[in-house]
């Protein structure tokens, strides 16, 4: 079985040699799915993606006719493949359904503890030989402060479990409370918590159409002033305007995000020297008040080997039995 995987960091190749236990006959690309390489697929069966390679209709037509028959995506969300278009032309597709929760959870927390200490700050000034402590270096800390987590799914169970031993008061907000994450939060209605938490993380699905740019102007303005806005879920959660008003008015005190609804634009490219989207650039020029990741939550030794595992898994369980547990 010949499998084309795109997306492949160097660090990861290791990882995708090391773990073919099912010997696949692997072509690794570093670079993402796009227009100029999709050729390289010519002569594969099965293609691996990870976020932000299109596979729009136009993209699976050519897959279909250089006889692909197998798509797999190693995330948890599909937002990047024309489902509907990949039903029509027969694609046996599948997704991972789940990959270490402490990888995104771990980010969460140290977004929480950049901005409440002030450390990306701290470090920049000293790596300019400033070594003086001034008035914005003061924190407190977060054992005296209250997080609020909305969705208690893995991740925000996990991240609610690393918050709670930090000695912080965890609240949390989720439609379907989990009877687990009880043992670290007391749930409260979504107000109660915008007015309660010094720390808002959020680890909730994007429902298209339910919660698009939940963090917007109406909610910020119902925050305690000066809390901290953490997401590491979906760019489509966050107004980013509305976000850039909040932190220049003082309402929010700091605002820290791995994830950007237009994020394929300029995600996993060098951008030095030229122009992304306004808005974004905005956003980045309020650092340090603004933490920027470029969607790396998942960047981690034990996420990835899961991603990888499960991917390889779902391809042998399509070859073996014409179905899987994980397709789409």
């Amino acid at each position: 079985m010949k499998l084309i995987c795109f997306g492949v960091r160097k660090v990861e190749r290791a990882y995708f040699e090391k773990l073919n236990k099912f010997g696949y006959d692997l072509t690794l690309v570093e670079e993402l799915l796009n227009d100029s390489n999709i050729e390289m697929i010519k002569g594969h069966e099965a293609v691996m993606l990870r976020a932000n390679c299109p596979a729009n209709r136009v993209n699976l037509e050519k897959m279909k006719s250089y006889g692909v028959k197998y798509l797999l995506t190693r995330t948890v969300g599909y937002n990047h493949i024309d489902l509907e278009a990949a039903y029509e032309m027969g694609f046996k597709m599948a997704r991972v359904p789940r990959y270490s929760p402490n990888a995104i959870a771990e980010l969460a927390v140290t977004f929480a503890m950049n901005l409440v200490r002030k450390g990306a700050y701290m470090v920049d000034r000293t790596r300019n030989k400033n070594f003086v402590v001034d008035e914005y270096m003061f924190s407190p800390e977060i054992r005296n402060l209250t997080v609020g987590v909305i969705g208690t799914g893995k991740i925000g169970y996990t991240s609610a479990k690393l918050f709670k031993g930090l000695g912080a008061k965890v609240i949390a907000y989720d439609l379907y409370p989990s009877e687990q994450a009880k043992e670290f939060v007391e749930y409260v209605t979504l107000e109660e918590l915008n007015k309660q938490a010094d720390i808002i993380t959020l680890h909730c699905p994007y429902c298209k159409g339910e919660n698009d740019k939940m963090i917007n102007d109406n909610f910020i303005s119902n925050l305690k002033d000066g809390a901290i806005i953490i997401n590491t879920a979906r760019g489509e959660l966050q107004d980013v305007d509305a976000i850039i008003r909040g932190i220049e008015n003082g309402k929010i005190g700091g605002f820290g995000t791995d994830v950007f609804s237009n994020e394929k634009e300029f995600f996993f490219k060098d951008m030095t020297g030229k122009e992304i989207d306004k808005t974004v650039e905005k956003l980045i020029s309020l650092y340090p008040r603004a933490l920027v990741t470029p969607h790396i939550g998942s960047y981690t030794d034990e996420a990835l080997t899961n991603m990888i595992e499960i991917s390889y898994e779902n391809l042998d369980e399509f070859l073996r039995t014409g179905d899987c547990a994980n397709k789409l």
